[in-house]
């Protein structure tokens, strides 16, 4: 006969539900925000249909994008400490004792794996760094949605327990053990989000320690994710770049033409899926005049063709919205400067709200579309 094996006993005095919901409380307002502005960055990445997405504010995206990797970071530690005050329960025994019991453990599981993988992948995307085979961005937002259901059924089956312990002030005997706990975990929230967050709160600059993005560092004080050498874009030679506009009445442009037009300026940040954001100085031609030129119809969108070689996002449409903003500039210089090769060199596109990743450099065609 084999000998009984009895559960672990754990006797740390905050393993007990109210603990758990008071800090769930912020894990779950974290990921709520994580995920609405995830779903606004992947929509701007890739629209629906033919969704028409604002220009404005000109911020819009560098706000929202900035939100969700500091909710996502911020998670992290919150995700940690909801994990340490349940961890006792993985050893109840018998381990499903009702159909309510057995939903509640396949939402914790659906749970805590997607979680898991949803802030350790995005925390290594900001690094752009990708020990997997698999694709990230739909990965990422399949995931996303698997969270969000399983969050779900986690909260309905565990709705009468929350409700018996939502009060944020107790008078239980652990009430000044559990106080510690919140404000160290709050320490902790508050040093991962200042210690990261000034890659796009750039007043907050001087305290990034550990975001893998410097707001002022790169050529033109202006970071880059894909240098010209990483696109495959070797020197362009002044003589030789052409810019081909396609539509009713086709033209092709080169550089001395193209600066000879009438130059705008827009001061836009540069605002990129990995978190960071930068606003600077831009001056080029609109591209609401170039449209003009090519005879293209008010609604039209506009395909934006790259000279890379190598990479994803070679391609990039401007809807009606974007490509008819006077804001929105083939720039050919950067903070008074030409633009550095890394930058896109000698022509990029520069839209405002509108993610860094469709801001397409070493730009040689516009292709109206009908």
């Amino acid at each position: 006969m084999k000998p009984h094996v009895s559960p672990p006993v754990f006797t740390g005095r905050l393993h007990d539900p109210r603990t758990a919901t008071a800090i769930g409380r912020w894990l779950g307002a974290a990921f709520l925000v994580c995920f609405v502005t995830g779903l606004i960055s992947h929509f701007m990445q890739h629209p629906p249909g033919r969704l028409i997405l604002p220009s404005r504010p000109v911020w819009g995206y560098r706000l929202t994008q900035g939100l969700h990797i500091a909710s996502g970071i911020a998670a992290i530690p919150l995700l940690l400490a909801k994990l340490w005050t349940v961890y006792p329960r993985l050893f109840t025994w018998p381990p499903v004792t009702s159909l309510r019991h057995a939903l509640e453990r396949l939402s914790v599981a659906l749970l805590v794996a997607g979680a898991l993988f949803e802030l350790a992948t995005g925390l290594l995307n900001t690094a752009q760094w990708y020990p997997w085979t698999f694709s990230f961005v739909p990965a990422h937002y399949a995931v996303a949605w698997l969270v969000t259901g399983a969050l779900l059924l986690h909260l309905a089956v565990k709705a009468p327990e929350i409700r018996a312990h939502w009060k944020r002030h107790a008078s239980d005997a652990l009430a000044t053990e559990r106080r510690s706990l919140l404000r160290a975990l709050t320490a902790a929230v508050g040093a991962v989000t200042l210690t990261t967050v000034g890659q796009s709160l750039t007043p907050l600059k001087n305290l990034v320690l550990f975001a893998p993005r410097q707001p002022d560092h790169g050529p033109q004080s202006l970071p880059v994710n894909r240098t010209a050498a990483q696109a495959g874009v070797g020197r362009v030679h002044d003589d030789e770049y052409r810019l081909v506009v396609t539509g009713p009445r086709p033209y092709t442009l080169t550089l001395a033409e193209l600066r000879a037009l009438p130059q705008h300026e827009a001061d836009l940040p540069i605002a990129c899926v990995e978190g960071w954001s930068r606003s600077a100085h831009w001056s080029g031609v609109r591209t609401a005049d170039l449209l003009d030129r090519a005879g293209a119809p008010p609604h039209a969108r506009v395909r934006v063709v790259s000279l890379q070689l190598r990479g994803g996002y070679r391609v990039s449409e401007l809807d009606r919205t974007h490509a008819r903003d006077p804001l929105t500039l083939l720039a050919l210089r950067l903070n008074g400067d030409e633009l550095h090769p890394d930058h896109g060199y000698p022509a990029r596109l520069i839209a405002p709200n509108r993610p860094g990743v469709l801001q397409t450099k070493w730009v040689t065609r516009l292709e109206v579309l009908s």
